[in-house]
């Protein structure tokens, strides 16, 4: 089970400037490779990172699960006093966040510059 979700998703993080983290996710996220998402979001947190810049310029799918996951996200990071940004969804994926409403609950940039800008240091 766990190598199928490492197969169609890749996750890595790389960190931007203190407590600002990026993720990068390339593949799909769906029901089978949420959990991976899951536990980064939380292991992210728990090393005291505020907020999380989420790159979606590579994932081709992200089904209900996945939003399940990164709505999750928003809220534990809010609680921090921080955030969860979305950087550079495609058309397809920006297309889901419009459709479910959910693009009233995410910030989504275009590029990570746009998104630091919105974090105060």
């Amino acid at each position: 089970m766990e190598s199928a979700a490492s197969m169609n998703l890749k996750v890595t993080s790389s960190p931007v400037r203190e407590s600002v983290v990026a993720l990068d996710l390339e593949g799909e996220v769906d029901v089978y490779t949420a959990p991976l998402l899951r536990q980064e979001i939380v292991d992210q947190v728990e090393k005291g990172t505020t907020y999380l810049l989420v790159h979606l310029e590579k994932v081709e799918y992200l089904d209900s699960t996945g939003l399940g996951i990164l709505i999750g996200g928003v809220k534990r990071l809010k609680e921090q006093g921080g955030g969860l940004k979305l950087v550079g969804p495609s058309p397809r994926i920006s297309r889901i966040f419009d459709i479910t409403g959910l693009n009233r609950i995410f910030d989504v940039y275009a590029t990570q510059a746009d998104a630091l800008a919105t974090i105060s240091a």
